[in-house]
């Protein structure tokens, strides 16, 4: 999922375009990473885990084979959102649903070495593609990618053929759906429903997901315009992705202590510091420490969502609700990626792209804001 960011500066000089249709690509990724990841996770519900990242692997194999045939800049863009994006999807929300069966009292801990998965492919992968880029150009960099997701994937995914552990009842659901959410209803202000408050955690998503997306899709492209060159750029994401893998291990830890939605505010509030960050420093010192800040402030948000959602929501709907919310915060990387770049086609300056990062980052911090007013104290986690 990283490798179109990687790809962004070599797409646009290929296909000569502006930076913003440069990063569409990335934008129907995400898009197609969100879709994917609601049909993935309906299925997981009900046929298991193994089949749909059996299905994804082979899906996303033929993504990049596909865009490595591409004669233009449309072809791409299509075969990345239809193919590599919903290929992709399986191993994200579907598998975060499906980890947190086998936990219940270090399932904050559990979801977050899941969710870790995909900043350590950024940690590591970025540089490797570059070096691959210059050396063999992007298309035979996009043909090895696809061979070695199925050298690599198809086996692993032979290894989730087990079961969870078994799980005690639920307790039967209410007709009323409204009534879904447990801890909410029992709020004293009148009880969200649970339709709401799946649209309002969707919403949060988008929101803080469009601030996240500026650092980590443009980067490589910003690094490249400050004459840094992008292998800076790329290094640079490697190690904010890095520091990610740190946040969301230590927010997996302090999500199981205070609850998902104190994790999500703490995590919003600090994204918002590191984005405020990037507006005074720009020298390449300075953006290796900011970039650092920014993974190390950021990695925990995401997998705050899955946490929140099993807290609220009957065990039996996970996998298609968290890839719901997940979905939305795809949906925001998606669009903030290729605001971004229209930005700077307007602007000719990431600056305001930043701006609009931190706007966005404030429409997560009032939603969560207001859910954790309305919120009871947290019950135990006591169901898988």
């Amino acid at each position: 999922m990283w490798a179109a960011v990687v790809l962004l500066p070599a797409i646009q000089s290929e296909f000569a375009v502006a930076r913003g249709a440069a990063s569409l690509p990335y934008t129907l990724t995400m898009l197609g990473f969100g879709a994917g990841g609601v049909l993935f996770g309906r299925l997981a519900d009900r046929r298991g885990i193994v089949i749909p990242v059996i299905l994804g692997v082979v899906v996303l194999a033929a993504g990049f084979t596909v865009s490595a045939l591409s004669k233009s800049l449309w072809q791409y863009t299509i075969a990345q959102g239809l193919l590599v994006g919903a290929g992709s999807s399986v191993s994200f929300g579907p598998l975060l649903a499906y980890v947190t069966f086998w936990f219940v009292r270090r399932r904050g801990v559990a979801v977050a070495i899941c969710a870790s998965g995909n900043y350590l492919a950024g940690a590591v992968w970025p540089p490797v593609v570059q070096h691959f880029i210059e050396a063999a150009g992007w298309r035979s960099t996009s043909l090895g990618i696809a061979a070695f997701c199925l050298a690599s994937m198809l086996p692993l995914a032979l290894l989730l053929r087990g079961r969870p552990p078994a799980a005690p009842a639920e307790p039967a659901a209410p007709r009323d759906r409204a009534a879904a959410p447990r801890a909410f209803a029992a709020a004293p202000a009148p009880a969200i429903s649970g339709g709401s408050l799946q649209i309002l955690l969707s919403i949060a998503g988008f929101a803080c997901c469009v601030a996240m997306s500026m650092p980590q899709v443009h980067m490589v492209a910003y690094c490249g315009d400050l004459g840094y060159g992008p292998a800076r750029g790329a290094q640079m994401l490697s190690l904010m992705l890095a520091c990610g893998i740190v946040s969301r291990l230590t927010f997996g830890v302090v999500c199981d202590r205070i609850g998902g939605l104190r994790t999500l505010l703490l995590g919003s509030c600090l994204q918002c510091v590191a984005l405020l960050l990037f507006l005074p420093f720009d020298g390449l010192a300075s953006l290796f420490v900011v970039s650092a800040l920014f993974g190390l402030f950021q990695g925990g948000l995401v997998p705050s969502y899955a946490i929140i959602v099993r807290e609220y929501f009957p065990a039996r709907e996970a996998g298609a609700r968290v890839a719901t919310v997940i979905t939305a915060t795809l949906f925001g990387m998606a669009a903030g990626g290729w605001m971004s770049g229209a930005v700077f086609d307007l602007t000719g300056s990431y600056k305001a792209a930043f701006v609009n990062g931190i706007l966005w980052n404030l429409v997560n911090l009032s939603i969560t804001t207001w859910l954790l007013r309305r919120a009871p104290p947290r019950r135990a986690m006591a169901l898988p």
